[in-house]
């Protein structure tokens, strides 16, 4: 027999209830404590809050729906394309049709556990910064009296530490490749350690091969098909970077090969001043650029790598040199050094010599 205050449904669960001002709420659970654990938990909102939330009879589809209308003004396009993407591929099947009135921790929780079952390394921490976004602004709303995902075990990802070629690589890369289309991008990466899209959008008028340097303005990216081009995310994305000889040599050869392109292309020219450009004057495909690099590493029987591969590379040669971090991070266009520092640790601390030896000088005078 349950206890008072508590009724049995004929479906077995058993059930309580909570009115405030007019709205009243029901909590279901198989056991009577769980059902006045759950009642317990909604006075305390009511204590805190004033009132009930009102979730009326929306879902966590409705919630998401409603978040990424509201924040696509304020984020950049690729950032919104990847939220999205993540609710549409990870979040709306598994739980998209659960009623906000019923959304409970058990659920996040549940989500979590099915994506790291499969492995999906990174995946699960995004879907947690998705949701708990999207239930911050649910709490806002009165739609959740609080956030789910604050009652959760929060999923741990860990980066796998970047792994580079060594010099001899390096050198085994440079000379083997040398006459591939793409060599003159590869190398700029290499020279100056930016991200793939802030080379694709490079314009020649942010080039300077006299002293040699070139300005970073922002990134051109491909999203559901459209080309896009957006600023950098923080102020320190904005940069001029300093060329090595070898980065001013490769875009001087970028130049005149695409001064043959343009003669043989004609009128099917596009003239969109990209520094790195297709046969005929158009943006390069991320992808073709991803897949080239992948097929001449193996041509070259080198470890296969990246165009970020190439970007931690620029990083790792700078900090075996003994640059400072800060330098190094405002060469990658971190908002903080801080970033870098997590990102390059081992780097930062694999020369505790250099330590030893400056405390050595100064402790015998």
């Amino acid at each position: 027999m349950a206890a008072p205050g508590i009724t049995k449904r004929s479906d077995g669960l058993l059930c309580a209830t909570l009115q405030v001002n007019g709205v009243r709420r029901y909590v279901y659970g198989k056991t009577e404590r769980e059902v006045k654990t759950k009642l317990a938990d909604l006075q305390r909102q009511v204590a805190t809050a004033g009132s009930l939330p009102d979730p009326g009879r929306r879902m966590v589809d409705d919630l998401l729906d409603e978040w990424l209308s509201a924040t696509k003004p304020t984020l950049k396009a690729k950032t919104w394309a990847d939220y999205d993407a993540v609710c549409r591929r990870y979040v709306r099947p598994a739980i998209g049709r659960v009623k906000l009135a019923r959304f409970t921790p058990n659920h996040v929780q549940a989500l979590y556990a099915s994506l790291q079952a499969k492995d999906y390394n990174r995946i699960p921490d995004q879907v947690h910064d998705v949701l708990h976004r999207a239930c911050e602004l649910g709490v806002l709303w009165r739609w959740l009296a609080e956030n789910p995902c604050d009652r959760v075990l929060k999923p741990t990802y860990q980066a796998p530490r970047k792994e580079v070629w060594d010099h001899d690589e390096l050198r085994a890369f440079l000379e083997g490749a040398a006459s591939h289309t793409l060599y003159p991008l590869w190398v700029t990466l290499l020279a100056t350690g930016c991200r793939l899209g802030e080379l694709l959008g490079l314009s020649w008028a942010d080039v300077d091969l006299a002293p040699g340097a070139v300005k970073v303005r922002g990134n051109l990216q491909r999203i559901r098909g459209e080309w896009v081009k957006s600023t950098p995310k923080t102020q320190a994305g904005e940069r001029t970077i300093t060329l090595p000889a070898e980065g001013v040599t490769a875009l001087k050869a970028q130049r005149a090969r695409l001064a043959e392109w343009r003669l043989k292309a004609g009128a099917d020219w596009q003239d969109g001043g990209l520094v790195f450009a297709g046969l005929h004057g158009q943006p390069l495909q991320p992808s073709v650029v991803e897949h080239a690099l992948a097929r001449e590493c193996e041509r070259l029987g080198l470890p296969k790598t990246t165009p970020h591969g190439l970007r931690h590379l620029h990083a790792s040669l700078l900090l075996d040199a003994g640059l400072p971090v800060p330098l190094v991070s405002a060469r990658l266009g971190h908002a903080r050094p801080s970033i870098t520092m997590s990102i390059y640790a081992h780097k930062v601390g694999q020369d505790d010599r250099r330590a030893a030896d400056a405390l050595a000088r100064a402790l015998g005078g």
